[in-house]
This record gives structure tokens, C-alpha cells and sequence, in this order.
């Protein structure tokens, strides 16, 4: 399934702009591919630029994008609310994608590839352990779950600043809060979010 931005694709999408994140999952896990393109169009450059940071490269990540939400259309119908935003389902999907695909350039350059000491090394350092890896997923888990429980104005305000990178002025325009109030919402959602995260430990 490829992704293109049309104006026959927009004006679909525009049919869904009243629903949310969850919502447009849950119209996708019932098969409706017009709403996996809204949920592109409303995420596509967020997941891009999350894997580009992963696998840095820019075919690469494109390809991982498009696999991203490929898994989103498969498994649509195993996302529960309850353990946290679908913004931050898809984003915790798009990152393993990003993961898998290093995973294997790796796999691909010492099967390919006469290495070297010196390249073995490298390649063996980038390399996560299993045990690293399962820590990330592990931590990745506790993360969602302790999300899930704070309120949702401070919870979007974190999950902006997390995975987007927006500044606190930055967040007061795009969401027309002032400055103060954003500031202080995140201020009381991290130390709620630290909190969750210390009893789960």
C-alpha cells in the first residue's frame, strides 16, 4: 500500500478530521483504508522524522514509514486505549520498525561484506544486546502504561515535547494555551509521570 498526497486523498481525509487518534484506529481495524490514510496524513512527517533519527538515512526511513503503518493496518484491531494514546502506539511501533531495519543493514553488511577488526567492532558496538534491547522494550512498556494514567491536557503536552520536540512556546501557539499554563500542566504531568514510573519500577 503506498501513500500519496492527492487532492482526491485530502478531500477523504477531510471526512475524519472531527475524530480522534483512537477513533481513526479503531475505523482502520474495521478495514476502512480511507481512515489509514487520514491517520498518514495526520502523522506521516511525526513517524518519518522519528525513524530518520533511528536509521539516518533517508530511503531507509521512508521505507521503514510506509512499514510502520502497514503494521498499523494489520494490527489495528489489537490496540487497546486503555494502555495508553494511539499516537503513542503508532510512534512505539515506528520506532521498532526504525530498529528492525538497522537490525538488519547490520545483518546485511557482515553477511555481504569481507569486515575487517576494526569494522567488526563498530558494527559490534552499534549493536544492541539482547538484553538491551529488551530493557528498551521493557522501559518503552512501563512508559505507555504510566502515560495512560495521567490526564490527557498534560498527557499531550509530553507526548509533544517527547516525540516531536516541540518547545513550551512552541506548544502555546499550536495548542493556543498560554504560556503559563503549559508550562505548568507539564510541570505537574512529569512529576505525575515520574511518580507512576518510581512505583512501577
Amino acid at each position: 500500500m503506498t501513500f500519496v498526497s492527492t487532492n482526491r486523498q485530502t478531500c477523504m481525509s477531510a471526512s475524519f478530521v472531527h475524530l480522534s487518534d483512537e477513533a481513526l484506529v479503531a475505523q482502520i481495524a474495521r478495514g476502512d483504508q480511507a481512515a489509514l490514510g487520514a491517520l498518514y496524513e495526520r502523522f506521516g512527517r511525526v513517524v518519518y522524522s522519528l525513524v530518520l533519527r533511528v536509521v539516518r538515512s533517508a530511503q531507509v526511513a521512508e521505507e521503514a514509514t510506509q512499514e510502520a503503518f502497514l503494521t498499523v493496518w494489520r494490527s489495528a484491531d489489537e490496540y487497546r486505549a486503555s494502555s495508553g494514546s494511539a499516537r503513542a502506539w503508532l510512534l512505539m511501533i515506528a520506532h521498532r520498525r526504525a530498529v528492525d531495519r538497522v537490525r538488519y543493514e547490520q545483518r546485511r553488511i557482515v553477511a555481504t561484506e569481507p569486515l575487517d577488526e576494526t569494522t567488526h567492532a563498530q558494527v559490534a558496538e552499534t549493536a544492541p544486546s539482547a538484553a538491551e534491547e529488551a530493557w528498551v522494550v521493557f522501559e518503552r512498556e512501563r512508559l505507555v502504561r504510566a502515560l495512560a494514567q495521567i490526564p490527557d491536557s498534560e498527557r499531550e503536552l509530553i507526548e509533544l515535547a517527547y516525540f516531536d520536540g516541540y518547545t513550551q512556546s512552541q506548544l502555546a501557539g499550536r495548542l493556543g494555551l498560554p504560556l503559563g499554563t503549559v508550562k505548568r500542566r507539564t510541570f505537574t504531568g512529569l512529576r505525575r509521570l515520574r511518580t507512576l514510573l518510581e512505583a512501577d519500577a
